[in-house]
């Protein structure tokens, strides 16, 4: 025999047991989102607002003798009046009045088109062709379209208010929302740095990044996209109240929906003017919102590209196609979501071709 040692044998991996530890880790945590699931809404929004805002409640606890408790009672305070009272009465609007509004839709049946005013005629290139247009409208009615879009009108209207809920569910998740915000601006910093070693823990330093790039990216998106639509419907929202437009709660709501989703508040705007000029004939106040129709609409141009830049240093293409793209994907919590995902990746790719190129000698 020989006197040679004997190499120490490698245990065995426990597959058994490995498998069964995975398994019940895997159950806790879907035990676990089942749990929170009702709350899952109310939490996203709530991040999102904290991480959006989260600069602004410092700035505040900073005037407030650096108590955090003053400051979270102010931005919960000016986050209720600013965003959730508007929002929640123009959605509790649109269930109150879908009836109504179906049985408007109805009564379009015997509308019919007033005279093209003459100078409209008389504008060149494409006078003759609108006089044309609407002469053969005026004549034929609007009883043959109405009778298709009815069933349509009825069906929007009634999906509308079956998806939105009663009033007491959307203030229900209007509270949670809040409360939940609150908490996290109290325990911000444990928060974010447990984030931080969560990233940490999985790719390091990159991942560590990653975290505090999501949530530049959060913050960009919400300052460029949600506070744009936030002063462009507040803005459209006061011109119609002006005016004389009914419903200019709801044609608020409906115009920042319309704006977040990259829209404008033209398709609220314009119907609201033709009304005015053409209806009512008010020259006045139809020129008076005309013209805060193109102020309005040119703040989205200057406004949010500038805010935008302030939240995150990420290429304008890259924000909006995040975006329109998560909104059409994900809904409205898409608006955050599809522009991190983005940055994210954007910002994965641009490190590995530079550490290429770094490698390379380039």
């Amino acid at each position: 025999m020989s006197d040679e040692p004997e190499a120490p044998r490698r245990p065995r991996a426990d597959i058994v047991g490995l498998t069964l530890a995975v398994a019940f880790i895997a159950g806790l945590i879907g035990l676990s989102i089942w749990i929170i699931l009702p709350f899952a809404g109310a939490l996203i929004w709530a991040a999102l607002l904290v991480v959006s805002t989260w600069n602004g409640m410092l700035w505040i606890q900073a005037r407030l003798w650096n108590r955090r408790w003053l400051a979270v009672t102010v931005v919960t305070l000016v986050m209720l009046l600013a965003v959730f009272v508007p929002l929640s009465l123009a959605l509790i609007s649109i269930v109150k009045n879908a009836d109504e509004f179906a049985a408007w839709a109805s009564t379009l049946q015997s509308f019919h088109l007033p005279a093209l005013p003459a100078w409209v005629a008389s504008l060149p290139l494409i006078g003759e062709k609108i006089a044309e247009l609407w002469q053969q409208a005026a004549a034929s009615g609007l009883t043959d379209l109405t009778k298709v879009a009815k069933p349509y009108a009825n069906a929007v209207f009634g999906w509308l208010a079956g998806r939105i809920g009663g009033a007491g569910a959307i203030l229900m998740q209007i509270l949670f929302t809040v409360i939940i915000a609150a908490i996290l601006y109290g325990y911000g910093e444990p928060a974010a740095a447990g984030l931080r070693s969560f990233g940490r823990r999985l790719a390091g330093q990159r991942g560590e990044n990653m975290m505090l790039l999501a949530g530049r990216a959060v913050r960009g998106v919400a300052l460029g996209v949600v506070v744009t639509a936030i002063v462009q419907s507040v803005l459209s929202g006061l011109a119609l109240a002006l005016a004389g437009v009914p419903f200019a709660m709801l044609l608020t709501g409906v115009m920042f929906l319309t704006c977040i989703a990259q829209l404008g508040p033209v398709p609220v705007l314009l119907p609201a003017i033709l009304w005015l000029f053409y209806w009512q004939e008010s020259y006045a106040w139809g020129t008076f919102l005309l013209v805060c129709a193109v102020i309005v609409t040119t703040l989205d141009n200057v406004l949010r590209p500038i805010l935008i830049r302030r939240g995150a240093d990420l290429p304008l293409i890259l924000i909006f196609a995040g975006v329109i793209g998560g909104l059409l994907t994900f809904g409205l919590i898409g608006i955050f979501v599809g522009p991190v995902v983005l940055a994210i990746t954007y910002t994965l790719l641009e490190s590995w071709v530079l550490d290429g190129e770094r490698r390379s000698g380039g």
